[in-house]
């Protein structure tokens, strides 16, 4: 597998991801248009970008702000901000969807609305792809090809590392196959250093509300693996600034992003400048070459799970 290279005195490649969801989180990803749900997207964009931008000031850190299209046409100034700031922005799809649930036509149309939204409102076409359900549909890897995007960062076949993605045959009675890996960088999600698990209350499901100090415990733990077991790792975090942006919340991730700028050779990057420093070797270039194996096979009939 290839590795990167990173910048002269670098040892660690820091990604402090932002999704920038604001109300259209609850729209595609939950069906919550109520008032109560929207001025919870509204809240992450009124209060939590404007902290999380004085954060990243003050420790000079800049980073990649995921966010669908229905953000940037609902928030423009606030996107103009980040813009202004020095971040980037990836790709998140448009209103949140989920794209197990739709079709190859309705993913590939709202990657394009995107795509336009980008372009009308900030003058940008993204390099990256983030699938605003960190999970892909049998035609997603195909588009994001097809869309020309340089990386992606939705998939956890690693962690502190980046690698090529693979197609898989997927069978129930013998073993999967894995076939070619892909020409888009997978930059890995983890859903262990995301804030919204632990942390994002939803009414009658999800119960977040969990300690902050357990959080940023193990937000570090797996920092400090990286930097003292791993050669050229990645750590790669998301938060979403209607939940990072409460004031208990921000106190602890201060906390972590003063402890990592206090590390020597922490290069506080965006997911784009990491995803160029990446060297193939000859294994990713021959996956890359491999035979193109993927599908799901059916579930046996007498297995009763649906």
């Amino acid at each position: 597998m290839g590795h990167l290279q990173l910048p002269p005195g670098k040892k660690i490649a820091v990604n402090l991801g932002t999704d920038f969801d604001a109300q259209c989180l609850w729209l595609g990803g939950f069906n919550k248009p109520s008032p109560s749900y929207m001025s919870r997207g509204e809240y992450g964009a009124e209060v939590g970008v404007p902290r999380l931008l004085e954060l990243y000031r003050r420790f000079d850190v800049k980073s990649t702000f995921f966010t669908p299209g229905h953000s940037v046409d609902t928030f423009p100034e606030r996107c103009r901000e980040i813009a202004d700031d020095g971040h980037e922005f990836g790709h998140h799809g448009y209103f949140h969807e989920n794209p197990t649930l739709i079709s190859r036509d309705t993913e590939k149309r709202l990657i394009d609305l995107a795509f336009k939204t980008y372009k009308n409102v900030l003058g940008i076409r993204p390099t990256g792809y983030r699938s605003p359900y960190w999970d892909y549909s049998e035609n997603t890897l195909d588009l994001i090809e097809e869309f020309g995007f340089d990386y992606d960062t939705s998939l956890m076949g690693r962690d502190v590392v980046p690698y090529r993605p693979r197609r898989w045959e997927i069978n129930w009675e013998t073993g999967n196959r894995a076939g070619k890996a892909s020409k888009v960088l997978e930059i890995p999600v983890n859903w262990y250093l995301d804030d919204f698990p632990p942390l994002g209350y939803v009414t009658g499901g999800q119960t977040g509300m969990q300690d902050s100090d357990t959080i940023y415990k193990r937000w570090k733990d797996i920092f400090d693996y990286a930097y003292d077991r791993v050669p050229n790792p990645v750590y790669a975090t998301c938060v979403h600034p209607q939940i990072i942006g409460q004031p208990h919340h921000m106190m602890w991730y201060e906390r972590l992003v003063e402890y990592i700028a206090g590390k020597e050779g922490v290069w506080f990057a965006t997911c784009a400048e990491i995803a160029a420093c990446w060297v193939d070797d000859d294994r990713d270039r021959e996956l890359m070459n491999a035979e193109d194996i993927r599908g799901v096979s059916p579930k046996p009939a007498d297995y009763p799970i649906a």
